[in-house]
């Protein structure tokens, strides 16, 4: 059964698309920790992202810089944190949390609750920068 991030890259569920190439894809993760929270995956499902072969997986994260670089230019922020946990969809993918401390990438902190309104103004702010 395809996993949900399959699911948005074969457009059956919509998303916050920031980025997207033949074999990678970025949008705004539904449950942020900070506004902008992106996450990155490659669109080919694989569970593992050290399972990925050499190439996708040095191409997956070179388009993550991409994405990380205008998302700092988007969204004011000390750095961009970055996070792989990958327990929760069975789809290899990275974090990009927009962060003023360390404590802005802790997943255990509640997850904002942001309008449609707010998730499409911050993805056309990142896609901007791109």
């Amino acid at each position: 059964m395809a996993s949900i991030f399959t699911k948005i890259v074969e457009g059956e569920i919509p998303a916050y698309k920031v980025a997207e190439d033949e074999n990678y894809l970025a949008f705004l993760d539904i449950f942020p920790l900070a506004k902008g929270h992106v996450l990155v995956i490659p669109k080919k499902e694989v569970d593992y992202l050290f399972d990925l072969d050499d190439e996708l997986y040095a191409g997956l994260q070179l388009f993550a810089k991409r994405v990380a670089v205008a998302l700092k230019k988007a969204i004011p922020c000390k750095k961009v944190g970055v996070a792989v946990l990958g327990l929760e969809v069975p789809h290899a993918h990275i974090h990009l949390v927009p962060m003023q401390s360390e404590k802005d990438i802790n997943f255990s902190n509640p997850k904002l609750k942001l309008s449609e309104e707010e998730f499409k103004e911050i993805t056309e702010k990142i896609k901007k920068e791109l």
